[in-house]
């Protein structure tokens, strides 16, 4: 029995649209701040990890305050990844600001334009999942060895505990 039950092997459906929806601005993002697309992949994954890894805390975070923080939490993860894949750079990496790209208007029909907005035609693409199911798994495993190395903390805390309560006796 678990006081907090361990995480599924399969990533949730309303995380793999998470990913989905966010995945084309998060590696956007990872390759500005990063200094160019060649880096991202380096920084975007291990964000959706940690995201994934407190998957369950932000659902629940916003089923008690109606509020959904999983963007903000993404955003502060990516630029904490970010900083840290900057400062484990053996040489300075400069990065330039860019503005991001005006949508341009495409000459298409209105129907084409709301297709992906109607439920029956939205359709989760292979990348999405792929980089979720990643994430997840990655998060698992995480999650697993936190378990094992919290369980090791209690083993060794109960053992020296033990062996202060045995009473000393004089040689």
């Amino acid at each position: 029995m678990y006081l907090i039950p361990p995480m599924d092997d399969e990533p949730p459906d309303d995380f793999v649209t998470f990913v989905a929806v966010h995945l084309t601005d998060l590696q956007q993002e990872a390759a500005r701040l990063t200094g160019g697309p060649q880096h991202a992949d380096e920084v975007y994954p291990e964000a959706l990890v940690d995201v994934a890894g407190h998957w369950r805390r932000l659902r629940l975070k916003r089923r008690l305050t109606r509020k959904d923080v999983s963007d903000a939490y993404l955003a502060q993860r990516l630029a904490a990844r970010a900083k840290q894949w900057r400062e484990d750079q053996i040489y300075e990496v400069e990065v330039q600001l860019i503005s991001p790209p005006v949508p341009a208007v495409r000459a298409s029909s209105i129907a084409l334009r709301k297709a992906p907005l109607l439920p029956g035609t939205v359709r989760v693409q292979a990348r999405p999942l792929a980089e979720a199911s990643i994430a997840w798994s990655h998060a698992c495993q995480r999650a697993r060895w936190r378990r094992l190395v919290r369980a090791a903390a209690v083993f060794v805390v109960v053992f020296i505990g033990l062996v202060q309560a045995l009473p000393t006796h004089p040689d």
